[in-house]
C-alpha cells in the first residue's frame, strides 16, 4: 500500500511539479539572457557577440549529434534550415542582441515579447480574417506601448536610442516570420540537430558581416565578463533552457506553456533595475503590465483559430 502511494505521489509530481518547473525555469532563465546580453554587448558589437554565442551552441548541438549517429539533413531539408538559419538567428537574435547595447534590458525584453502582433498583421495580409479578440488585444498592446514610451520622448532624439529601438522591433518582425515559416516548413527530422544546423550557418554570416565591415574587436581583447556573459547565453540560454522548453512544450497545453512569454519582460526589467541600476518607472511597470495583457489576449486568438482549425480538420 505505501508502495502504491509513493508511486502514485511520485507519478503526480512527474505530470505536474515538473512540467510547472519547467515553465518557472525557462520563465525566469530567458529573462536573465537579457541581462547577460546586456553586460556582454558593453564591451564588444552585439552582432559579434552573437555570432560567437551561435557558433559555440551550434558547435555543440552538431557535434552531440554527430556522436549519437543521427541523420543529417537531405535535399529540401537544407532549405528550411538556410532560411530559419537567417530568420530565426542571423536578424532576429543578432538585431535583438545588437539593439540591447542602445536601450535597456527590460525595455528590449518588452519590445521582443510583441512578436504575435506581427503574426496577427502577417497572417491579415496574407488573406486571414483578424478577430475582433486580436484587434482588440492589438490595440490594448499599443496602448501599452504608448505608455512606455512616454516619459522617453526625449530620447528619440538620440540617434543611438532609435536605432536601438528600430533594431528590437525589426528583430520581432523576423522572428514572427521565422515563426510562421516554422510552421509550414517545419523540417520532419531531429529539431535539435536542425537547430544546431541553424546557428551554426547564422554564425558564418554574422562572422561574415563583422570582417566586411570591420566592426568586430580582436578575440584577445575580449574581456573576461563577456565571455562570462557568452558561456551563460550558451550553456544556459542555448543549451539547457531550450531543452526545457521542449520538455514543457510536451507535458503543458498551449495556454499554460505560453505563460514563460509573459514572464521574460518582468524579470528582465527587474533584474536590469537592481544590477545595471535601469530606471523602473510607473510608465514602464503600468505600460509592460498593459502590453502584456494586450498580448494576451491576442496568443489567446491565436490558440482559438488553431482550435477551430483542428476542429475543422477533424
Amino acid at each position: 500500500m505505501i508502495a502504491n502511494f509513493k508511486k502514485g505521489f511520485s507519478n503526480r509530481i512527474n505530470n505536474i511539479g515538473l512540467p510547472i518547473l519547467a515553465l518557472v525555469w525557462v520563465g525566469f532563465f530567458w529573462g536573465t539572457t537579457w541581462i547577460a546580453s546586456k553586460e556582454g554587448v558593453r564591451y564588444i558589437p552585439g552582432i559579434q557577440m552573437a555570432a560567437i554565442r551561435q557558433f559555440l551552441a551550434g558547435f555543440l548541438y552538431i557535434a552531440y549529434f554527430l556522436t549519437t549517429k543521427s541523420p543529417w539533413p537531405k535535399g529540401k531539408q537544407w532549405n528550411t534550415i538556410i532560411i530559419l538559419a537567417i530568420l530565426n538567428f542571423t536578424l532576429s537574435n543578432g538585431l535583438s542582441t545588437a539593439g540591447v547595447k542602445y536601450i535597456s534590458s527590460g525595455l528590449g525584453a518588452i519590445i521582443a515579447a510583441i512578436f504575435p502582433i506581427w503574426i496577427v498583421i502577417i497572417s491579415f495580409f496574407q488573406g486571414e480574417k483578424m478577430a475582433k479578440l486580436a484587434v482588440t488585444g492589438l490595440l490594448i498592446s499599443f496602448g501599452g506601448i504608448c505608455i512606455i514610451f512616454y516619459e522617453h520622448l526625449g530620447d528619440f532624439l538620440i540617434p543611438d536610442f532609435r536605432l536601438g529601438i528600430l533594431l528590437s522591433v525589426l528583430a520581432t518582425i523576423t522572428w514572427a516570420f521565422g515563426t510562421l515559416y516554422t510552421k509550414k516548413k517545419a523540417a520532419t527530422y531531429n529539431p535539435y540537430f536542425s537547430l544546431g544546423f541553424q546557428m551554426f550557418i547564422s554564425s558564418i554570416l554574422l562572422f561574415a558581416y563583422n570582417g566586411m565591415t570591420g566592426s568586430a574587436i580582436d578575440w584577445v581583447a575580449i574581456p573576461a565578463n563577456t565571455w562570462y556573459a557568452i558561456a551563460y547565453l550558451v550553456v544556459i540560454g542555448s543549451l539547457v533552457t531550450f531543452t526545457i522548453f521542449v520538455y514543457m512544450l510536451q507535458h503543458l497545453p498551449p495556454e499554460m506553456s505560453s505563460l514563460y512569454a509573459y514572464m521574460n519582460p518582468i524579470v528582465a526589467v527587474l533584474l536590469g533595475s537592481v544590477i545595471f541600476d535601469e530606471t523602473l518607472t510607473i510608465s514602464i511597470a503600468l505600460g509592460g503590465a498593459v502590453t502584456l495583457v494586450g498580448l494576451y489576449l491576442v496568443n489567446k486568438s491565436l490558440r482559438d483559430s488553431r482550435k477551430k482549425t483542428n476542429i475543422l480538420i477533424k
